[in-house]
């Protein structure tokens, strides 16, 4: 039994499909198939059943498999020693983030990780939570960039810093008229939302439940984007009056429009926020960079989260009455 053994048969696991298991370990499909044909051979026992394409786990194989991840776990945890042992701050790292945190905090945090230490090369992602979250129980990822809660065996979470969900609209919209807006404000109006499988989404809805009402009630339809947009298309879609949306602070700006198209309104206390943390592995042992990632995120939070976000223009001064 080897390790490679062990990697062909997670990947026919995760793929269902020989073609696509051979692709993903960059080998042929008669060397992996015949690679977990020798590894069954060997325990005695059938891990899959074939049937005309279709693969499916055993009973057997489903408890094989799931020890099988925690060895390679367990032998990518050496190779993190050895790392350790060589310079934590000088080998690779690899970061992923949620969409709705990475396109505004990575400009400003990973000038400050270079700085910090300037001979860890840095490996970049942006991705939903679940994926995150798989990638870093796999060792693709050392780090996570996440929204909280986030509950996950065996891995360390740390909260980097708090920020608050503004309401972004056209600068002619009645609403803009207001300092701040009540939840109740949003009620009648068209609340454009990211797809489902996004966590900001979920976040949005949970802290105005009265959007939730509405929706579950169907009272009126609640708009949402087709799911993989993103934020700045949020944005687009306001530009063109299709109708209001909800952001996190630092994603509220707005300068690619100029002043005068889009404004953003707070909250009303007590606002809505979210909390951004940082996740790793507990078994994860180069703390130096968990440690240099962590202390540049919460320098770079400190401007993100007091940046001045699009306001109304300011109203024309009243010309003065001339005397008679």
């Amino acid at each position: 039994m080897t390790l490679t053994e062990l990697r062909y048969i997670l990947a026919l696991k995760d793929s269902g499909h020989f073609g696509k298991a051979a692709e993903k370990c960059f080998v042929s499909q008669p060397t992996l198939s015949v690679a977990i044909k020798k590894l069954e051979d060997e325990l005695g026992i059938s891990l899959f059943e074939r049937n005309r394409g279709q693969i499916k786990t055993t009973p057997v194989g489903e408890q094989v498999i799931r020890q099988a991840r925690y060895v390679l776990e367990q032998a990518d945890h050496i190779r993190e020693l050895a790392n350790q042992g060589r310079d934590p701050l000088g080998t690779p790292l690899a970061i992923g983030a949620i969409h709705t945190v990475g396109p505004y905090l990575y400009p400003r945090c990973i000038p400050l990780i270079r700085e910090y230490a300037p001979a860890m090369p840095l490996y970049i992602e942006e991705n939903l939570t679940g994926v995150l979250r798989e990638r870093l129980r796999a060792s693709q990822l050392d780090a996570i960039i996440v929204a909280l809660p986030f509950n996950e065996p065996d891995v360390v979470t740390q909260p980097l810093y708090e920020e608050p969900f503004v309401v972004l609209l056209p600068c002619d919209h009645p609403l803009a008229s207001k300092t701040a807006l009540h939840q109740d404000d949003l009620l009648n109006e068209n609340v454009l939302l990211l797809g489902e499988g996004h966590c900001f989404r979920d976040q949005v809805m949970a802290a105005c439940p009265g959007l939730r009402q509405t929706f579950a009630n169907g009272d009126r339809l609640l708009q949402s984007v087709v799911e993989g947009s993103s934020l700045e298309t949020l944005k687009h879609m306001v530009v063109s009056k299709l109708g209001i949306t909800i952001l996190p602070l630092s994603a509220a700006q707005v300068a690619p429009y100029g002043d005068g198209v889009l404004c953003t309104r707070p909250f009303v206390d007590p606002a809505p926020t979210r909390t951004v943390a940082l996740a790793w592995r507990a078994s994860f042992p180069r703390h130096q960079a968990v440690d240099v990632v962590s202390r540049a995120i919460k320098t770079a939070a400190t401007a993100l989260t007091n940046l001045p976000a699009a306001q109304t223009p300011a109203k024309p001064k009243a010309k003065a009455k001339k005397r008679g």
